[in-house]
């Protein structure tokens, strides 16, 4: 009420400032600078914008992630792809792994050609399918990656559990369970954002296929928490059969903590209290950091020095 009343007061005040300036013959200049003095003072103030700290750390977290895990494909294409694509596979064995060509077995060794063709294709992939730019400009990209993305995953989360139960890749039950909880995540996680993106619920497509990028990037995020936990810790609790409490740890965190920092991400996003935001905000700050340490580390010592 009082602004509409200080509204109508300044249209007065407007009109007779110009009548009587007019009788009294005042230069024009003056008379115009009379008159914005005024409009100004009519128009609405606008509120000042606030800066958005959760969006501008969710970009920072993504990219730090991006450039962990382009690391990750280079090495997967300069390591694994010549010798998959040229069947010369026993130079898998050149670098320490759990159990990679094995003379004699057929299907485990076809297993792993694909598990470790399709890594790179996903993880590419993955990243392809977050950026919104992308998904607003090429609709059909998205969805075609999508797919492919989604059939990825499901290849990658079956063959995973049969290396793990059927072939034996692994050092302890403890790990093997974790394995087959990711693995299960993926398989539901990909079948819930199927579902919503077929009903074109598209809001909750994006949720859920948040979710699934978390728990699918799981094999990248065990080797750049491990890195990151290196260099802050020395490797405190990581056992020599990764039987240690942060290989316990590790062996769920790998999958749940994205999930967790993803959930929290999209509740903070979506009905957050300035507070929670805030809080979000700083979580993927840290988050980011972590991780940019953490996949430094792992080129240094788990991928460049196999290039």
């Amino acid at each position: 009420m009082l602004a509409f009343k200080h509204f109508r007061l300044s249209v007065l005040l407007y009109y007779i400032i110009d009548s009587l300036s007019r009788k009294a013959h005042v230069p024009a200049t003056i008379r115009e600078t009379a008159m914005a003095t005024i409009d100004a003072s009519i128009a609405p103030a606008r509120p000042a914008r606030r800066t958005d700290w959760l969006g501008r750390s969710a970009i920072f977290c993504y990219l730090a992630i991006a450039a962990g895990q382009l690391l990750f494909i280079a090495f997967i294409l300069l390591y694994y792809y010549p010798p998959t694509l040229t069947g010369h596979f026993a130079a898998w064995n050149d670098k320490p792994i759990i159990k990679g060509f094995v003379a004699g077995d057929t299907a485990g060794n076809i297993f792993f050609a694909v598990h470790v063709l399709l890594a790179a294709v996903i993880t590419f992939g993955g990243l392809v399918q977050l950026v919104p730019a992308i998904r607003n400009r090429w609709p059909a990209l998205h969805r075609w990656n999508g797919r492919l993305y989604m059939l990825c995953a499901l290849a990658l989360a079956l063959g995973g559990l049969w290396m793990t139960w059927g072939r034996g890749t692994w050092l302890n039950y403890i790990g093997a369970i974790g394995i087959t909880l990711d693995a299960v995540l993926i398989v539901g996680f990909t079948a819930l954002a199927w579902k919503a993106a077929r009903h074109r619920q598209f809001a909750e497509h994006r949720r859920w296929a948040i979710r699934l990028f978390a728990v699918a990037s799981a094999v990248w995020f065990m080797r750049v928490s491990y890195m990151a936990w290196a260099l802050a810790t020395g490797g405190a609790g990581i056992g020599k059969a990764m039987d240690g409490p942060f290989d316990i740890f590790l062996a769920f965190a790998n999958s749940l903590l994205p999930l967790a920092i993803a959930e929290i991400y999209l509740r903070a996003s979506a009905h957050g209290t300035p507070l929670a935001r805030q809080a979000t905000a700083a979580l993927l700050g840290v988050s980011g950091l972590v991780i940019l340490a953490g996949s430094a580390g792992a080129w240094m010592m788990m991928w460049g020095p196999y290039i």
